[in-house]
């Protein structure tokens, strides 16, 4: 049972499904021991199986008299569509007893189900707590400031998110949020994605060398975005078999080309007859 246990803490960010797998196997095993039900239930929320996540949590609380994650649960809820029951969780919570880690959790939960409820302004209103402001800077005061920061952005006050955005960025040093990169979103700071910069340089190989496998005609006016070229290989016709109409055009042109489930021509010798059993020469493909 204990290894499967610590196998759970070792895969739950890398591998939420094996950890799950090693959860479940412990509970088997001993399923009265508080601590395992907790790995089952962290381990689900990490595979999002929020169901099930509630309900071991759940149990955990009921064994300990401890409530150390009612902000998961509450997460869950909001996972399963119910706002507000996250919302019921955080006011029927004792405050005073509860770890202020967890507090602070449940309270950026609570305000981001009021903002799925299209309260906007309530859950702006509910992040305005003292601890927002305080000098010394918590394990949570990040997060607290980037909900705060985003609540603002979602009401249309953009400096003031900006501004707060700005002070979680400056306390997060272990980049648990996104804040720099939402502050450069918000000063207009574009960062490409590494997949369209791979297709223009596709693009642009093919367009410096007409003869490279795959290369497609120059056009003048070519449109040399991703998406085009994705949409250009995908039609080129190199590697088809020729089709009658290729014969055909090809023939005009005055140069033979094999035709699908034709017969080749018989071609004339020298003399103007050819000799008895002597094989019709292949006429060679012409290269398109």
């Amino acid at each position: 049972m204990a290894r499967h246990l610590v196998a759970t803490g070792q895969l739950i960010d890398e591998d939420p499904a094996e950890a799950l797998a090693h959860a479940l196997a412990a509970r088997r095993l001993a399923s009265r021991i508080a601590a395992v039900r907790e790995a089952v239930g962290l381990a689900a929320y990490h595979n999002g199986e929020w169901q099930t996540a509630i309900a071991e949590l759940r149990t955990y609380h009921r064994m300990t008299g401890v409530q150390s994650h009612l902000a998961v649960i509450a997460d869950c809820e909001r996972a399963l569509g119910r706002p507000e029951r996250a919302i019921d969780l955080f006011r029927g919570a004792d405050q005073e007893k509860l770890d202020p880690a967890v507090a602070i959790e449940l309270l950026i939960v609570a305000a981001g189900a009021r903002g799925d409820l299209g309260q906007r302004d309530a859950a702006v209103a509910m992040l305005q707590v003292r601890e927002l402001t305080a000098d010394e800077a918590e394990p949570w005061t990040a997060r607290l400031r980037y909900a705060y920061a985003d609540a603002l952005l979602a009401v249309g006050r953009r400096a003031e998110a900006r501004e707060w955005f700005s002070r979680a960025a400056e306390v997060d040093a272990e980049a648990e949020t996104d804040a720099a990169e939402r502050l450069l979103e918000l000063d207009g700071v574009v960062i490409e994605g590494d997949d369209q910069d791979d297709q223009d340089e596709v693009a642009e190989e093919l367009a410096a060398d007409p003869g490279a496998p795959g290369a497609l005609p120059a056009q003048p006016d070519a449109d040399l975005s991703g998406e085009a070229v994705d949409e250009l290989i995908e039609d080129d016709p190199a590697g088809e078999e020729p089709t009658a109409a290729d014969a055909a055009e090809e023939d005009s042109a005055g140069e033979p080309a094999p035709v699908p489930g034709a017969e080749p021509a018989a071609e004339p010798s020298d003399d103007g007859e050819r000799a008895e059993g002597e094989r019709p020469q292949e006429p060679q493909a012409q290269p398109r």
